[in-house]
């Protein structure tokens, strides 16, 4: 899949919070939004693009994906992955995810729920190892999830 990646613009906030409400929506039905649809607009809008580190992917001008990371106390973080559900598996988020190694020191941490196993077989397919299992007491949706690491990346992923 021949897609660009480019930082995000205020212009792409409504794209960027309908991809994470469809991603949401099409592979993690066991984790409804703790918030309203029209709040995570809000929120994508006027606190995750003004932090900075939201990356998209354009394909023929379309945005079909985006990430956030960011970096605190030595570590960085993967905290937004969303693919368009119908371009999983086309490359896009191994894509968004070399290019977070290309520009982030390691170690890369993310937090995924534990029910999500397309996700998890994805991170781990990356070399990614699980650190910590939670019972999801400590994130909005109560889902159980799981914390993962990367110390180096898989030269074959």
């Amino acid at each position: 899949m021949n897609a660009t990646l480019r930082p995000a613009t205020a212009a792409d906030a409504q794209r960027v919070a309908s991809l994470l409400i469809d991603t949401r929506s099409a592979f993690m039905p066991y984790a409804p939004s703790a918030h309203p649809d029209e709040e995570l607009r809000e929120w994508v809008a006027g606190q995750l693009l003004p932090s900075g580190g939201v990356i998209v992917a354009e394909i023929k001008g379309a945005v079909v994906a985006a990430m956030h990371t960011e970096q605190a106390e030595g570590i960085s973080w993967f905290t937004q992955m969303a693919v368009d559900p119908a371009l999983v598996g086309k490359g896009i988020g191994s894509l968004l995810l070399a290019h977070a190694l290309r520009t982030l020191p390691l170690p890369l941490r993310l937090y995924t729920f534990q029910a999500n196993a397309g996700a998890r077989r994805f991170y781990e397919r990356h070399g990614f190892c699980a650190i910590k299992f939670t019972d999801g007491q400590a994130n909005e949706e109560r889902c159980p999830d799981v914390l993962y690491e990367l110390h180096a990346p898989r030269t074959e992923a």
